[in-house]
């Protein structure tokens, strides 16, 4: 955390985790193959509730594997797509991570950059659309 800006809430230390808090820890590390339990699962823990429900839906949705369910993205989509909205949306800490996911499934640079490169093109023509609120007229089929 940078020194102008003090986090909210102090996460949860993986040492000091009980219960339910604990076996998500361990299952976000067995699942995600990393040795430690990132500050964002590490703070969402003060509420055990909440932990809970966006750990089973990342898990639902992200690594569909583990939970038997056959996806129709791969995962190298569904990490673009994160880093996408996470880079839209202006936060480091997830534009961090899922660069980070990236990289550990071979996207190189070039990749990245072009990926940015759509990301920063969109919003701007998404502005514009809205700026100018342009009617769509390009519709997508009914079923």
């Amino acid at each position: 955390m940078t020194e102008d800006r003090i986090a909210t809430i102090l996460p949860i230390e993986e040492n000091q985790a009980v219960g339910k808090v604990a076996a998500i820890f361990e299952d976000i590390k067995q699942t995600k193959n990393i040795t430690f339990v990132p500050a964002l699962w590490r703070t969402i823990a003060t509420n055990p509730t909440q932990l809970e429900v966006v750990w089973t839906t990342l898990k639902m949705l992200m690594h569909p594997e583990v939970v038997g369910r056959n996806a129709r993205l791969d995962p190298k989509t569904r990490e673009m797509i994160a880093l996408a909205v996470s880079a839209t949306n202006a936060c480091p800490y997830c534009i961090n991570s899922h660069t980070a996911a990236l990289h550990k499934l071979g996207v190189d640079l070039e990749t990245l950059g072009e990926l940015m490169a759509i990301v920063g093109l969109f919003n701007m023509t998404n502005a514009l659309a809205n700026g100018y609120q342009i009617e769509p007229d390009v519709l997508p089929p009914q079923n």
